[in-house]
């Protein structure tokens, strides 16, 4: 690689936003490497099992396939492993907002004992001296790799797995009309219609407003109170952060526990609308959906899938 670090140009679909870079944290070539390889990394881990990638999958846009996912020692997490389509867009982490950008989200996985139980000084003195990774924290950063390289170059990666390449986009943003299906578009037409109500919640481009919401999965929600975990306001207990529903058809098992499998259980938890929390969303009201509707609803949901992988890093 050249000494001289370059730009990292994001190739961004049509509609999508411009994505907020901080400043001291502008995107490289040797950035972006450096937190690709750190991101495979299993030496990230205290055991050396695991590393971010191990629940984040790519054929899976960078979400997991079990509901909650396997720590180093076999503990679980208490969360679904969300993916990390379009994380560049978002103004905080967590399910429940507890972390308020990519760089610090890097340190938690990290140093919780029951997923990486790892210390971020030293997996940099473990990987300082091992290539790639000396020479790219030299170019990327003009220094030894150290904690604030670690947590800057995965950050910088992540930015780069923008999603919005599928065949909803063609319509939407490229207005073409033969790019759905006539049940695909039935399915929007659900989606987006007053009964269901859905882009109350999930709209704009990342399909998600990124706001909290209860929407009355349980009555007792005790194991995982939510943004209340943040804010300690009673008024936010069972309030989770809305997902994106980009590659939605990829990223199940659904839900902050992972507790609904598959898209059905999703659709008549709504259609039910919820349980009566004291906190459930008032935008959550019951409503009718027939079989055929349902079907077509689902045939749009996976109409959000990208036409490629959202990792584009050489």
């Amino acid at each position: 690689m050249d000494e001289q670090d370059t730009p990292y140009a994001l190739d961004l679909p049509p509609g999508a936003p411009e994505v907020p870079v901080p400043a001291e944290n502008a995107l490289t070539m040797g950035r972006v490497a450096l937190g690709k390889a750190l991101f495979h990394e299993k030496a990230m881990s205290g055991d050396g099992t695991l590393s971010c990638a191990s629940c984040h999958l790519e054929d899976h846009a960078f979400s997991d396939v079990v509901p909650l996912s396997e720590g180093t020692d076999g503990a679980h997490g208490f969360r679904n492993s969300p993916t990390l389509a379009n994380v560049a867009y978002h103004p905080s982490y967590f399910r429940d907002g507890g972390v308020p950008t990519l760089e610090l989200q890097v340190l938690a996985p990290l140093h919780d004992p029951v997923e990486m139980n790892s210390n971020i000084t030293e997996v940099a003195e473990r990987l300082r001296e091992v290539e790639p990774y000396r020479s790219l924290s030299a170019v990327a950063y003009g220094r030894t790799l150290d904690p604030y390289v670690i947590t800057r170059s995965i950050a910088s990666y992540e930015r780069t797995l923008i999603s919005g390449r599928s065949r909803f986009d063609l319509f939407r943003y490229q207005g073409d009309p033969t790019a759905l299906t006539s049940d695909e578009l039935a399915g929007w037409a659900i989606f987006s219609g007053a009964t269901a109500g859905c882009t109350h919640c999930h709209d704009g481009f990342d399909l998600s407003d990124h706001g909290f919401h209860n929407i009355g999965t349980t009555l007792d929600y005790s194991a995982d109170p939510g943004r209340y975990r943040i804010t300690l306001d009673t008024a936010d207990i069972g309030k989770f952060k809305v997902p994106t529903l980009r590659n939605i058809a990829l990223t199940g098992p659904y839900l902050h526990d992972g507790s609904m499998f598959t898209l059905e259980e999703v659709i008549d938890h709504f259609a039910s609308g919820g349980m009566p929390h004291p906190n459930r969303s008032p935008l959550l009201q019951p409503f009718v959906i027939t079989p055929t509707e349902k079907a077509q609803l689902i045939a749009f949901l996976n109409s959000l899938t990208d036409d490629r992988s959202l990792d584009q890093v050489p």
